[in-house]
């Protein structure tokens, strides 16, 4: 499921980047080129479709984004930080050994 909504993901994304491309902009964009149908179904119509198909496939990107965070591949509990570094039981100490028997004095050195 993780990989279909990345592709998924990916199409949108290849999709509203030519819609934006299309989109008329201050110099015209690449929409002027388009005039045949603008004089068909008129300017202000191609607009609101333009801009309804960018808005569609923006909200569209942020849904996919959202759902793939939750089909995500995730570690495994035996994998966690947490359950490997803490021992199992708690060890008990160790019993204190016999003191050792004092060091033999050094002799002076000659």
């Amino acid at each position: 499921m993780y990989s279909v909504l990345v592709v998924l993901a990916v199409i949108v994304a290849i999709m509203l980047t030519f819609i934006v491309l299309i989109q008329e902009s201050k110099g015209g964009g690449l929409a002027s080129n388009f005039a045949a149908s603008n004089q068909i179904m008129g300017v202000r119509k191609t607009t609101d479709v333009v801009e309804k198909a960018t808005w569609t496939l923006a909200g569209t990107l942020v849904v996919l984004a959202v759902a793939t965070i939750f089909f995500a591949p995730r570690a495994t509990d035996k994998d966690s930080v947490v359950t490997t570094a803490a021992p199992a039981a708690p060890v008990a100490p160790a019993a204190p050994a016999a003191p050792a028997a004092p060091a033999a004095p050094a002799t002076p050195a000659k």
